[in-house]
């Protein structure tokens, strides 16, 4: 197995805002706390032992055993759950969705990444302990978005009814899914595994959020992983305060409607990825999740009939904090007040809304985690590998888009130049003494001038496509087969770890993909991994 790497900023699939804190830009300095480097969690660590109240961590490991009891737990899971009582343990998190069967492949590269900090962590840090969490999106409730997932090109996709938090969804209807997919894996040892992975998780628990623990805890119980379900009372209890301040001072939408304002006045590139409500809080009961707004001078639950005054809305709040549920401006929060937590491991995206968010942390007086971008990784397979060497397509050439992969190597392999970019040039130098002509006999004559060379200039665009498209049909065996390798790595020209599922590698490499990527990930190293298997 061998590795190779690229820069985030030359794979063309982050954004400008990310690759920009990868390259720890100035201008960026005040929407984080520290970098992720290894020499800055010392102070990180401070902060929030300074500021995580034991009462919390009582809470936290109560209900985290709670949730465990049916669960087959690994001799690591206990030792970190007994380890999560003392102040001198910490948490890693990362947090996904409960996408069926893992959703897309990078679902399993955010918990490595978050299982191998916490190592890196322990071997700088011996005095202290870390603990690797996945955060289970339990209180979601945009079912579409997590419905399906992709096993070598062909969409399995669970269709019904959804409304509420998802994790209560029943798992009613999966073994039709169940039956499909058993059909496309075959009858190998690994297929056979998978089958009994599925249905073990879907079919033998009653909804996703139980199917979902079940299935990373089998996938990740060596490593000592501890999944959380915030959608819990207890836990619920602890975030009453800023819960409080959400429903009466809008400190959040303030807050972080500035820091959206100023992150958009240093460059048009970066995207704002959320927007902050008024009330940044759903209103929660069986099947339904709607947003609570502040309407003449009551509280109203959208889409229902439900309102209280604001005395009545605070004893719901403090009888039944479980029917209050953050929305994404609020679930970070939520998790750094219930989780001693020092990282924050996510996707770009996740990562440009969290630092949105950096100066609302401050004004409620909580710390902000470091955020780490997740291993990003390209598996490839030794015949993969052996036809990219063949037809000399080296790593940067790889992550150009089809179109412009395909174009590059014709004109590399090509024994005629299919650059017309001299002749332009040539073309323009010609122009200028026409420019300098005109300026002194009739200046009216600029116009035309310019038109003339605009027609010609593309007259040579036309025919340098031509050229292209005619060297393309000459060396058809070479695109199609530049083609072929492309769309096997980058599916619909989109990364591979955006698109396929885990079992489709599990079929693969069995029992040993999980134990290589442990192996080869580096959380801080960061760069884009490339995994030759």
């Amino acid at each position: 197995m061998t590795q190779d790497y690229i820069a985030f900023n030359k794979t063309g699939y982050f954004s400008s805002l990310i690759c920009d804190y990868l390259d720890e830009k100035a201008e960026l300095e005040s929407f984080y706390n520290r970098f992720p480097k290894l020499e800055n969690f010392k102070a990180q660590i401070q902060d929030k032992a300074a500021s995580f109240p034991m009462e919390n961590r009582k809470t936290l490991v109560s209900v985290l055993k709670n949730q465990y009891k049916s669960l087959d737990t690994s001799a690591e899971t206990n030792s970190h759950l007994e380890l999560l009582k003392a102040t001198s343990t910490f948490t890693i998190t990362t947090g996904h969705q409960l996408n069926l069967f893992t959703g897309p492949l990078y679902f399993l590269y955010k918990i490595v990444s978050t299982i191998n900090l916490a190592k890196t962590l322990k071997a700088a840090y011996p005095n202290q302990d870390f603990v690797p969490i996945y955060w289970m999106a339990t209180e979601d409730h945009d079912f579409d978005e997590i419905n399906y997932f992709n096993f070598k090109g062909k969409k399995f996709q669970w269709n019904k009814a959804a409304s509420g938090a998802v994790g209560e969804l029943s798992t009613e209807g999966l073994d039709a899914i169940f039956n499909i997919f058993s059909k496309d894996l075959g009858q190998t040892t690994n297929a056979q595994y998978i089958k009994a992975l599925f249905e073990n998780a879907y079919l033998k628990h009653d909804n996703l959020a139980d199917a979902t623990r079940f299935l990373a805890n089998e996938l990740f119980k060596d490593y000592g992983l501890v999944i959380v379900d915030a959608n819990d009372a207890a836990l619920k209890k602890l975030f009453i305060p800023y819960v409080e301040t959400e429903l009466f001072n809008q400190t959040s939408f303030n807050k972080v409607t500035e820091t959206n304002n100023r992150l958009a006045a240093i460059s048009d590139a970066y995207k704002i990825q959320v927007n902050p409500r008024e009330i940044n809080l759903f209103y929660l009961e069986k099947g339904i999740r709607e947003r609570i707004v502040f309407e003449d001078d009551v509280y109203k639950v959208l889409n229902t009939t439900i309102m209280f005054s604001k005395n009545a809305i605070q004893n719901e709040l403090l009888e039944h904090p479980e029917k209050f549920s953050p929305n994404v401006i609020m679930r970070p929060l939520y998790q750094e007040v219930i989780l001693p937590n020092l990282c924050y491991i996510g996707g770009g995206g996740e990562l440009a809304y969290w630092m949105q968010l950096k100066d609302y942390f401050d004004a409620v007086k909580v710390p902000f985690p470091m955020l780490l971008l997740r291993n990003s990784v390209l598996i490839r397979t030794e015949k993969q590998v052996e036809k990219l060497e063949k037809l000399n397509i080296t790593t940067e050439n790889l992550f150009l888009k089809r179109a412009s992969l395909i174009n590059k190597k014709v004109r590399d392999i090509s024994n005629i130049d299919i650059d017309f970019s001299p002749q332009k040039i040539h073309l323009e130098d010609q122009f200028k003494a026409l420019y300098e002509l005109a300026e002194q006999t009739d200046k009216s004559f600029l116009g035309a001038v310019k038109a003339q060379e605009l027609k010609q200039l593309k007259g040579l665009d036309n025919l340098e496509k031509r050229l292209l498209k005619a060297q393309k049909r000459k060396l058809s065996d070479e695109v199609a087969r530049m083609t072929a390798i492309k769309n096997e790595l980058f599916p619909n020209e989109s990364l591979q770890e955006r698109n396929a599922n885990f079992s489709e590698f599990y079929l693969e490499y069995g029992d040993q993909l999980i134990p290589n990527l442990i192996e080869n990930l580096e959380p801080l190293k960061g760069e884009f991994l490339i995994l030759n298997f």
